[in-house]
């Protein structure tokens, strides 16, 4: 199970990441881990976002930061009110960071880098908002 790729401490850590991250913003950050991925990234990352009703927030703001940890995929994907404003390459900052940690065997610092850097792009183009409501579980979601 993909869940047992993480001691409790570490998904705290995570979890935690997401809480910092979502404080500058209106945007939503949902993190998914598999241990293998057996399809395109990008499908599986796009089926996870769907079973995840991600696309259900307000301002389609959504952000799925995909990782099957023994396949080593990773996949970042936005929302169609994200994909609206951002330039093609808006994640590769985030996802050439996190994997830089992942070489180094460093999973819970680059997944919680790279959540930070996601909440800080987010900010500038969905600021918080003072009425914001979490739209959408912190908690990590695990596949097999």
């Amino acid at each position: 199970m993909a869940k047992e790729l993480f001691t409790k401490e570490q998904q705290q850590q995570i979890v935690a990441a997401v809480k910092e991250a979502e404080l500058n913003t209106s945007g939503e950050i949902k993190v998914h881990i598999d241990n293998k991925c057996k399809e395109d990234v990008l499908d599986r990352a796009a089926f996870i976002f769907d079973k995840l009703e991600m696309q259900k927030t307000e301002l389609r703001n959504g952000v799925l930061i995909y990782l099957a940890v023994a396949d080593k995929k990773l996949a970042i994907l936005g929302d169609a009110g994200i994909n609206q404003k951002v330039a093609d390459n808006f994640w590769d900052s985030t996802r050439d960071f996190m994997i830089n940690k992942f070489k180094d065997g460093q999973f819970t610092e680059g997944l919680a880098g790279g959540i930070k850097l996601a909440g800080e792009q987010l900010k500038q183009h969905f600021p918080y908002q003072s009425d914001d409501v979490n739209e959408l579980s912190d908690d990590i979601s695990f596949g097999e």
